[in-house]
């Protein structure tokens, strides 16, 4: 579905990622696990075009060539969606705006109130504050209505960039379980986590980036009993 190949970033003279290669498959979950400053984040940036790709990098979903596609069309056209850290909603605007100002691409009109309707379902905290202005929302809210606006946008595959950031253990659960549900229903996802116990414990495959480099990578089990990752990110 998702295939990098020799990703390379630099912001100016510091480079951030140095040819890395991964792949997401259909309905799959892969989480990418790392320190603070490890690439995670800019490896999301630029599979969303957010951010410009050295030459000899390499980007493909479902066989498109996603240079090709700007960042707009990477969600438009290609059905990638991404939540960023810190969530970035639209604080002026009510849960429900919010919503529908993510469908601008869509010419869809049955099929965006379908999905309305199905993302209350999965966040009923969300319809109960749907005419709620977002910042006044808690933090946990936010972050499920960054995931229900992802899932509104696009749904081939969904970016996840530190979806437990600030929440509290219940409310990060709740987040997980839903996103659980959405994968279920046939989104493949792609989560960058610091949290790397609850990542390895959510996802089917895992890949371990430092200083820019993919360090270890196989299934969530596999990663769990890899002594170095026991050792800097499970506590043991």
């Amino acid at each position: 579905m998702l295939k990098v190949e020799s990703l390379q970033v630099s912001y100016g003279k510091i480079k951030a990622l140095h040819g890395i290669d991964f792949s997401v498959n259909q309905g799959e979950i892969v989480t990418i696990i790392g320190a603070n400053g490890a690439g995670k984040s800019t490896t999301l940036r630029a599979i969303s075009r957010l951010v410009p790709v050295e030459p000899g990098s390499r980007l493909s979903f479902q066989g498109q060539n996603l240079l090709d596609h700007p960042a707009d069309k990477v969600v438009s056209q290609l059905g990638i969606s991404h939540v960023p850290e810190g969530r970035r909603l639209f604080g002026n605007l009510t849960v429900t705006e919010n919503l529908k100002l993510a469908c601008f691409a869509r010419k869809d009109a049955e099929g965006v109130a379908r999905d309305l309707k199905r993302v209350f379902a999965i966040f009923p905290r969300l319809e109960e504050r749907r005419e709620q202005k977002s910042a006044t929302l808690s933090g946990g809210e936010q972050q499920m209505l960054a995931v229900a606006r992802a899932f509104m946008s696009g749904r081939k595959l969904m970016l996840l960039d530190e979806p437990s950031m600030g929440l509290a253990p219940l409310l990060m659960l709740r987040v997980f379980d839903a996103l659980k549900e959405i994968n279920q229903e046939g989104t493949a996802i792609l989560l960058v986590e610091q949290n790397a116990r609850l990542a390895l414990k959510f996802a089917q495959r895992a890949y371990l980036l430092e200083n820019g480099l993919i360090a270890a990578q196989g299934s969530t089990a596999q990663l769990m009993e890899d002594p170095q990752v026991k050792k800097a990110y499970l506590g043991g």
